[in-house]
């Protein structure tokens, strides 16, 4: 399956395929010389197949984990790139999850003020989610993404079938951004996730589902200057609990704690039902508190002197933009 992204410089397609990885050379660049990106909690096999079906100048492999993520990584990535003397017209390839697809994005945009980037996720997460739209970023001084632009991917292959090297955890926080997206924008895939008896055949229809309401929301809205916002339901005290754990959760099971308090009370409960289900928190990290949660989401890129906007679910499938201050979150996250 072919989905077509539209943007205001164009537009590039999405391939949603089993299989797509072992025929790369149909969706990858043949006339380039390529840099190929990916981590060490990624199977070697994916990179590889990757840099077989180009003209590869390299495979960089990082360490696995948000901690790469980095200026300081960003850094060595750009040197690794001007070694292998790619130029304006050529292209890095991200393989992995949403830390290699965020900084090689990000180095993509700013080498030689921008070359080619194509995305090949490998996380349920980053398939349904990161990969999509543009938003590309590094971490810095413990705050996420807080460094970053908006560089549209030249391509995004989807292959479900890397999934089956997933473990159990990180599947379960990548379904958690399409549970996240349903919440707020389709009953009917919240449904089918609620009701699944085998979300692992299910899945291909989730992907789907998720890839169809962010390919929507990313449309309309590109830079993130209104509807987009509806994305981050969740995110600003899941990233404050991301903060706060220092990596020890997942990105997806800190949002799974982070739309709990955003949620009406028969919401919140419904939505309880399912995080348990694929075992995802249900609440937040014992040793939280209102003061330590308003200090990290004071640093929400998304605050502003008057409060900060959040997305509320009342009614699955359905959602509001409701402006609070730091507190008044945190007020509502300690007693859920």
């Amino acid at each position: 399956m072919r989905i077509p992204v539209k943007h205001d410089r164009g537009g590039y397609d999405i391939i949603l395929e089993r299989g797509a990885l072992m025929k790369a050379a149909e969706y990858l660049p043949q006339d380039r010389r390529t840099l190929v990106v990916t981590d060490s909690g990624v199977p070697a096999q994916y990179a590889r197949a990757a840099a077989d079906a180009t003209d590869c100048a390299g495979v960089v492999t990082l360490p696995a984990g948000e901690a790469t993520k980095s200026l300081d990584s960003y850094r060595a990535l750009l040197s690794r790139m001007a070694e292998a003397a790619l130029t304006r017209g050529d292209c890095v390839i991200a393989v992995g999850g949403g830390v290699v697809g965020d900084l090689s994005g990000f180095a993509a945009a700013t080498y030689m003020r921008g070359i080619g980037f194509y995305n090949i996720p490998t996380t349920l997460l980053s398939q349904v989610d990161s990969s999509i739209g543009g938003k590309v970023a590094v971490d810095m001084d413990g705050i996420k993404n807080i460094v970053g632009a908006f560089y549209q991917p030249q391509a995004v292959v989807i292959d479900p079938d890397v999934l089956a090297t997933l473990d159990r955890r990180q599947f379960a926080a990548g379904l958690c951004e399409a549970i996240k997206m349903a919440a707020t924008s389709d009953a009917e895939l919240f449904g089918l996730i609620e009701s699944s008896g085998d979300i692992n055949s299910d899945i291909d229809r989730v992907i789907r589902g998720a890839l169809m309401i962010k390919r929507a929301v990313v449309e309309a809205d590109p830079e993130e200057r209104g509807l987009r916002r509806v994305l981050n339901f969740g995110h600003t005290v899941g990233h404050a609990i991301e903060g706060m754990m220092g990596g020890e959760w997942l990105h997806g099971e800190c949002v799974a704690a982070g739309m709990l308090p955003m949620c009406g009370d028969a919401v919140r409960e419904r939505l309880r039902s399912v995080l348990q289900k694929y075992g995802l928190p249900t609440g937040l990290p014992a040793e939280t508190d209102a003061a330590r949660l308003c200090d990290f989401m004071r640093h929400d890129k998304k605050a502003a002197h008057d409060g900060i906007n959040v997305v509320t679910v009342d009614e699955i499938g359905s959602f509001e933009f409701v402006k609070m201050t730091p507190e008044e979150i945190a007020g509502r996250a300690v007693t859920i």
